[in-house]
């Protein structure tokens, strides 16, 4: 597919002057890839260009966002159509797009899922979840896995596993568990002989972190900025038994794995065979568009006691581009592609770890996947030199990868559900390349 055709406009900014200019005035904490950062200009399905007009795979799709692709035309299109309807009201006033994309989510989430809170993020989503669930159960304390990702307010930021990313902020009412990351156990066991020990955790936490009843547990089915730790088959499971038992709402938050990610399902939870009492959500659904949900059993979205608003919330606009996504996925099959192409990807990317000593652990579900490099694989030393490097190599062949783990080790690769088997084998001969060249 042709680069798409970009309006001309007297004055465009070079790279130099956009990097200088993020230098100047935004906050120096919103972190870019690359030594030089990369600007980019304009995006079509799973390709987007620089401000120099280099053309790159992406197989970021902007931290597990580009569901459907960049600018898909089939959703921007009703994009543009609501926009010059309505465009905005707020959440005092009721409007179509939202009640229809309520509705269609209550149809397809798992359970008895039913009634829907809009927010503009993931972050929102995890707020709204947690303040439902201690309202519903009357209990305060939550348990929250050890690197996990929850967002950035001040909730989220208690509820996030790992220190780089709560500085800032202090939360009571939060405790962690251990998390089901297999290749690094903490406990130094090796599944399936283990016996599942990191989910039983759950309830030593509880008996000896918390007052033993809690309001809920929020856990991401597959860890994303982890690195894409994905648990045995059996944890959440056991660990759903255990959060009954104390009194808990099983919260799943799937802002990374929803909307087909991990493959045949809708969902990354369903692959548990877990039904929760909440679902979060975001990134994939909205396509880029900003948007965030929260939805419950009815009993507990009954309970949220209070006035309360969300002024983008339920927006026109962002809710019939999320309605256009699920349509696209739908009618496109991007399900079932995303685990036949996912299953492809995962069989080209255990090959490379034949290949390279560097690759210490190849793991994920559907087109969720991640390598995780390392110095050294006896020792599993990790390798965040090695991540920059190859991720350097691969952005001049014009490959765009993600990056994640509490090393900063983890390559992490989330494409468009709609890519091919071709765009697979393309991303690994420059991967490949790459990891020839980075020879670390």
């Amino acid at each position: 597919m042709s680069a798409p055709t970009i309006p001309a406009e007297k004055t465009r900014l070079t790279r130099e002057e956009i990097n200088r200019k993020q230098k100047e005035y935004i906050f120096p904490s919103v972190t870019n890839y690359f030594a030089d950062p990369l600007p980019i200009d304009h995006g079509l399905m799973q390709h987007v260009w620089d401000v120099e007009g280099k053309k790159y795979l992406d197989f970021f799709g902007g931290i597990v966002t580009i569901s459907v692709g960049h600018c898909n035309p089939r959703v921007i299109s009703r994009t543009k159509a609501q926009i010059g309807r309505l465009q905005h009201v707020s959440t005092c006033f009721p409007n179509e797009p939202m009640v229809t994309l309520a509705e269609k989510l209550a149809q397809i989430t798992p359970g008895t899922l039913k009634k829907s809170f809009f927010t503009n993020s993931g972050t929102e989503a995890n707020e709204t979840a947690i303040q439902s669930a201690r309202m519903h159960t009357g209990n305060f304390e939550v348990i929250a896995l050890r690197h996990g990702y929850s967002g950035r307010s001040s909730l989220a930021r208690g509820l996030n596993g790992m220190s780089t990313w709560r500085r800032g902020t202090i939360e009571v009412g939060i405790v962690h568990a251990m998390n089901p990351y297999c290749y690094r156990c903490p406990l130094g066991l090796k599944y399936p002989d283990c016996g599942v020990a990191c989910a039983k955790d759950i309830e030593n936490t509880i008996q000896f972190s918390t007052s033993g009843r809690i309001a809920a547990f929020l856990a991401e089915p597959i860890q994303g900025v982890a690195g894409f730790v994905t648990p045995p088959k059996e944890y959440f499971k056991m660990a759903f038994s255990i959060v009954k038992q104390y009194g808990g709402d099983f919260i799943a938050d799937e802002v990374q794995t929803g909307w087909g990610r991990t493959g045949r399902k809708w969902f990354g939870i369903e692959h548990w065979e877990v039904e929760p009492d909440i679902i979060t959500a975001a990134k994939g659904m909205g396509n880029g568009v900003p948007i965030g949900l929260t939805i419950a059993k009815p009993e507990i979205a009954d309970s949220l006691q209070g006035l309360t608003i969300s002024t983008f919330g339920g927006n026109p606009v962002t809710c019939a581009t999320a309605k256009a996504v699920i349509d696209v996925i739908e009618e496109d099959d991007l399900r079932n592609n995303a685990a036949e192409v996912g299953a492809y990807f995962r069989n080209k990317l255990e090959e490379l770890q034949e290949k390279y000593p560097l690759i210490g652990d190849v793991r994920g579900m559907g087109l969720m996947q991640a390598l995780e490099l390392v110095e050294d694989r006896a020792t599993k030393q990790p390798s965040p030199a090695g991540t920059i490097t190859l991720m350097e190599e691969a952005r001049k062949r014009g490959l765009l990868l993600g990056k994640g783990g509490f090393y900063g080790n983890v390559i992490r690769m989330s494409p468009p559900l709609n890519i091919s088997k071709a765009d697979v084998d393309e991303a690994v001969r420059i991967l490949d390349e790459s990891f020839a060249a980075a020879n670390v």
